[in-house]
């Protein structure tokens, strides 16, 4: 079973999903959420310890009190995209990596667009931090796919700089 609550953001409304004692995933809007949800059977709104911490912990970072989150995370993705977003988990908070550097912190110094594409795949924005990746002249490039205004939010919440598109 696959569990799943909310909470506030100051973009809207961010859905959590759980299952098996780990947070598997992050909507950033209901849409994305329902899609997923026709697709994949034995999900249920439900309050779980585990969901209650993840609210408080996303509640606290919106808030800008919290910079670091303790939480169990599991996704799977192919190799590539699993060491992409093991690179994201290692940008400080408060400070920006561009596609280039996260492709040349992996040892794929051509793959800046596949870079890119493997943030598009991050089941878990915010958790694991790919609004923190940027273009090279600091230009607010796409988040989970065009939701650069969330990107934006999220940004301005770590005091980090960027340049309009």
């Amino acid at each position: 079973m696959i569990c799943f609550t909310s909470v506030k953001a100051p973009f809207g409304t961010v859905i959590i999903t759980e299952e098996e004692g780990f947070i598997t995933g992050l909507f950033l809007n209901g849409e994305d959420f329902e899609k997923w949800r026709k697709d994949t059977p034995g999900v249920k709104s439900c309050e779980t310890a585990l969901l209650s911490e993840a609210k408080q912990q996303l509640t606290s970072y919106f808030s800008g009190e919290r910079r670091h989150f303790s939480l169990p995370l599991r996704q799977k993705g192919t190799a590539f995209q699993e060491k992409v977003w093991n690179a994201l988990t290692v940008i400080p908070y408060g400070e920006s990596r561009s596609y280039g550097d996260i492709a040349e912190m992996i040892g794929k110094p051509k793959a800046v667009r596949a870079i890119g594409q493997a943030n598009k795949r991050n089941r878990l924005p915010i958790l694991i931090p790919c609004h923190r990746v940027i273009g090279k002249n600091s230009a607010l490039t796409g988040y989970a796919g065009t939701q650069t205004d969330v990107k934006a939010v999220l940004l301005n919440i770590e005091q980090i700089s960027y340049k309009e598109k």
